[in-house]
C-alpha cells in the first residue's frame, strides 16, 4: 500500500538549516506512512517561488510533496472566505458569523477541482492506492476524483464538528457539498454525534439511502464512522518531564506568586469561548473575595486568521475585558489576569501545563481539542474543566464538565476544581490520561487505515 495524503497545508517548512518537517498532529501520525511506504502529499503553494513538485528529503526522498499554486485572489476567497467565514462558523453553530458570497463558493470550487486533478495526476492508479482527503477545506475533491477514477480508494477525515442537519441545511450549497463528499469510501469523524449529524444530513438532505453507519447515494457506498483523534503522547510525556519545563514551571508560579494558577490556552477564535470564560473567572472573583490575591488566571491567546474583521472584533473584546477584570480587582503585587496575546511553541506551553492548578478549556462548540489532551499528558495534579459542547466531553468523563454559557456554572467549577480533594483530583486524572493513551495520534491513524479493509 502506498498513500497520498491532500490537504490544506503540506508537511515540511524551510528553516535556516534546509527543509524540515512542520510541526503538527497530522503531520506526526502521517509522516511515518510515507516514510515507511511512499507516497504523496497533496497541499496548497501559497509562496510562487516554491516547486510545484519537490521529492523530500531531497538527498534520499521517501515521498513527493506535490503543490497546488492559488493566487493571492484564491487564497481569500477559497481559504479565508469560504473555509473560514461559511465552513468553520456553520460547522460550530455559529452562524451569525457566516458570509455567505458567490465568489467564495465559486472559487472553493475551482480550487478543489485543482487539488483533485494534481491528485489524479500524482496517484498512481494502483488498487492498493489509498487516497485520504483531510478537512473541511476540499470536500468536493472526492467526486472529482470518483469521477475520474471510479475504483479508487478514497477516504476523508473531517477534524472539526459537523453540525446537526438543521443547521447544515442553511448554506445554500449544502447538497452539492454533501454529494462531493460522498465520493469517498470511509468518512471519518471524531465522535459518534457527529457521524449521526452528517448521516442525517445525507438522509434528508440527498434523499440518501442510510443502513447503520452506511450513506447509499448516486450509486456507491461510504461507511462513516467514529475516530477521535489524540496527540503524540510519548512527545508530549517526554517532553514535560525535561528539567528545563520543570525549571520554567516552578519559575512561573514563583512570578506569579498565588497559591492557584488557573490556565486557559487557545486560539484567538470565536468559537473557543474566551469572552465567555474571563466573564466567568470575573464572577468567580466577585462571588469568593476570599480568593483575592490567591488565584491568578493565565490566558494564552494565539493569534489566529487575523485577516478576518470577526477575529479582530474578538481580539478588542478580549482586551477590554482583561483591562476591566483587571482594573477592577489588581491590587499591590496581585495582577488576577495575566494574558498573553502571542504563539508559544509546544515545548513551552508544557512549562504551564505543569504549573496549573486547573485548565480552563471551555469552547463554545470544539472537536477533540488537542490542548485538553496536552494538559492532561503533561500535568502531574491538575484538574480539568471541560466544555459539554466539544466532542472531547464524550470520551474524557472524568473532567469537571460545564456549559460554557453558564458563567455562574464556570465560576462554580473554578471553585470546585481548586477545592477539589487531592484523592479524587489523582483518581480523576489517571482516568484521564488512560483514555489519553488510548487516543494517540498514531493510534488514530493506523485505526482510520485499517477501516479501509474492514474484518469481512
Amino acid at each position: 500500500m502506498s498513500l497520498t495524503v491532500v490537504a490544506n497545508r503540506v508537511p515540511i517548512r524551510r528553516t535556516d538549516d534546509g527543509w524540515k518537517a512542520s510541526v503538527g498532529g497530522l503531520t506526526t501520525a502521517l509522516l511515518p506512512v510515507l516514510e515507511q511506504q511512499g507516497g504523496v502529499w497533496v497541499g496548497m503553494g501559497e509562496d510562487a517561488e516554491l516547486p510545484d513538485r519537490q521529492p523530500y528529503p531531497q538527498d534520499d526522498p521517501d515521498f513527493l510533496v506535490r503543490r497546488v499554486p492559488l493566487s493571492e485572489e484564491e487564497l481569500e476567497n477559497y481559504y479565508y472566505g469560504m473555509a473560514n467565514r461559511v465552513l468553520w462558523p456553520v460547522s460550530h453553530y455559529l452562524i451569525q458569523h457566516l458570509e455567505l458570497k458567490n465568489e467564495f463558493i465559486d472559487t472553493y470550487r475551482s480550487v478543489n477541482e485543482r487539488f483533485a486533478q494534481a491528485v489524479l495526476e500524482e496517484s498512481p492508479d494502483d488498487p492498493g492506492e489509498i487516497i485520504w482527503i483531510q478537512d473541511y477545506h476540499l470536500m468536493l475533491a472526492p467526486r472529482h476524483i470518483r469521477e475520474e477514477r471510479p475504483d479508487a480508494t478514497i477516504g476523508h477525515f473531517w477534524h472539526i464538528p459537523w453540525p446537526a442537519m438543521e443547521v447544515f441545511r442553511i448554506l445554500p450549497w449544502s447538497r452539492e457539498l454533501l454529494r462531493g463528499m460522498l465520493g469517498c469510501d470511509l468518512i471519518g469523524f471524531h465522535v459518534q454525534e457527529y457521524v449521526d449529524n452528517f448521516i442525517e444530513s445525507a438522509e434528508v438532505l440527498l434523499g440518501a439511502e442510510v443502513t447503520d453507519d452506511t450513506v447509499t447515494y448516486d450509486g456507491h457506498t461510504t461507511r462513516v464512522e467514529a475516530h477521535p483523534i489524540g496527540i503524540d503522547v510519548d512527545r508530549f510525556r517526554r517532553m514535560s518531564a525535561t528539567d528545563e519545563v520543570k525549571e520554567k514551571a516552578a519559575k512561573l508560579r514563583d512570578r506569579l506568586g498565588t497559591q492557584n494558577i488557573v490556565i486557559g490556552i487557545d486560539r484567538l477564535d470565536y468559537t473557543k469561548g474566551i469572552l465567555s470564560r474571563l466573564t466567568a473567572f470575573e464572577r468567580f472573583l466577585e462571588q469568593n473575595p476570599e480568593y483575592h490575591g490567591k488565584v491568578s488566571f493565565y490566558q494564552i491567546a494565539t493569534p489566529s486568521r487575523t485577516k478576518v474583521e470577526s477575529y479582530q472584533q474578538l481580539k478588542r473584546e478580549v482586551d477590554e475585558a482583561v483591562g476591566r477584570i483587571n482594573g477592577q480587582f489588581a491590587r499591590d503585587n496581585w495582577v488576577p489576569v495575566n494574558y498573553r496575546y502571542r504563539t508559544y511553541t509546544q515545548f513551552e506551553l508544557c512549562a504551564f501545563y505543569r504549573a496549573a492548578d486547573a485548565a480552563l478549556i471551555t469552547p463554545l462548540r470544539d472537536g477533540m481539542n488537542v490542548v485538553t489532551q496536552e494538559f492532561i499528558t503533561a500535568t502531574q495534579n491538575g484538574a480539568l474543566i471541560l466544555s459539554e459542547l466539544t466532542g472531547a466531553a464524550y470520551l474524557l468523563p472524568e473532567a469537571i464538565q460545564v456549559n460554557p454559557y453558564d458563567q455562574d456554572g464556570l465560576a462554580g467549577a473554578i471553585k470546585r476544581a481548586l477545592e477539589m480533594p487531592d484523592e479524587e483530583r489523582r483518581r480523576r486524572l489517571t482516568s484521564l490520561k488512560t483514555s489519553v493513551d488510548e487516543l494517540d495520534v498514531h493510534r488514530w491513524a493506523g485505526r482510520f487505515l485499517d477501516s479501509f479493509t474492514p474484518p469481512a
